[in-house]
């Protein structure tokens, strides 16, 4: 049996490129086009549902300005979701916030590390184009920004996408030109924040961002475009995502499927969850330490949480041993101890 492989087939007649079983084959038809991480919403480490700011479902963090003063939520991990998805991230309003002031401001985000995205040729003249696409569901019609803001130079790119009908899945797909002027730093640390804004304040829109990578400045170009702060200022409002992919170029492909256990490796490099007891081992006659051998290589010297310790233990701390493979809990002042429910989180 014989292989063909190329980057594109094309019509001879027409010039056209052609679509074999719904798909365009072209160079972006690759494994690890998606930058994205968690894009189907499948993985969910940290819990089943949550009422508190910071992370949700693995890599998506929900921030909101300090200033609201009625607005809550909650953020579950749901099985509603379009044909060929299986999870959504479900976001609602379980407070309404009266109004949106000026300096008020909701969204999700995902953070891409920056030594994944040197392809991007950013801070030269070959800067490539990326395209954002994503599954939304909302109660909420209207016009929404989604922003993409770089760290290397503190500056975004806002674009907007509109939801038409109510409680309906809609496939959105959006295309940011490349930075020309900064570079994103080979390096662990964020290079490219992807924004969904859910409502905005006045401070944030008032600089057009539209059409080329503004300064951030302070924040004022973040989401400009945005049209309805209704989420977040109508009770039980809903706001649901899934099938986000960012990759290379100016068309969206079909969706890059990963195994399971691929995207939960990818998401095991920024956080990690043991449940349950992790039995120290007798380390001296009055310590103990537990080994964790660690399933990817974090982005950084993680930090070390649990939910409960073995009384009198004086404390648990953080020991590096042989890390990057494997970490080392030690305590003090006891020979048999434990911790349960332990967490290694090196988000960005």
């Amino acid at each position: 049996m014989s292989t063909i492989a190329v980057n594109a087939i094309t019509d001879a007649n027409s010039g056209n490129t052609t679509t074999i079983n719904s798909v365009t084959p072209n160079v972006h038809n690759t494994v690890g086009k998606n930058l994205v991480i968690n894009g189907a919403m499948q993985i969910d480490q940290r819990n089943a549902t949550t009422t508190a700011l910071g992370y949700t479902l693995d890599r998506f963090y929900l921030f909101r300005s300090s200033n609201h003063d009625q607005h809550a939520f909650s953020v579950v991990q749901d099985t509603d979701a379009p044909d060929g998805f299986s999870n959504s991230l479900k976001y609602t309003t379980t407070t309404a916030e009266t109004t949106v002031d000026a300096d008020e401001l909701l969204y999700l985000r995902q953070r891409i590390e920056a030594t994944n995205l040197q392809q991007l040729a950013y801070g030269t003249t070959s800067a490539k184009k990326v395209t954002l696409s994503f599954w939304v569901k909302s109660s909420v019609t209207g016009t929404f920004a989604v922003s993409l803001y770089q760290q290397d130079g503190m500056k975004n790119l806002s674009k907007t996408y509109t939801i038409n009908s109510a409680n309906t899945w809609e496939k959105k797909t959006i295309t940011y030109i490349g930075n020309t002027s900064n570079a994103i730093i080979d390096d662990t640390g964020i290079g490219i924040q992807i924004d969904w804004i859910l409502s905005a304040g006045s401070d944030y829109t008032s600089t057009d961002s539209s059409s080329a990578w503004t300064a951030y400045g302070s924040g004022e170009s973040f989401a400009y475009g945005h049209g309805t702060n209704a989420v977040a200022t109508t009770l039980n409002a809903t706001w649901q995502l899934t099938g986000v992919q960012l990759e290379v170029g100016e068309s969206a492909t079909e969706f890059e499927h990963r195994p399971y256990g691929t995207e939960l490796l990818l998401c095991q490099r920024y956080y990690n969850f043991y449940e349950g007891d992790n039995y120290s081992c007798v380390y001296s006659t009055s310590n103990c330490f537990t080994i964790l051998d660690l399933p990817a290589e974090m982005r950084a010297t993680p930090t070390v949480g649990y939910s409960d310790r073995r009384s009198g233990a004086s404390n648990y701390y953080f020991s590096s041993y042989n890390y990057p493979r494997r970490v080392q809990l030690l305590s003090a002042g006891i020979t048999n101890g434990y911790v349960t429910d332990v967490t290694l989180d090196s988000e960005l």
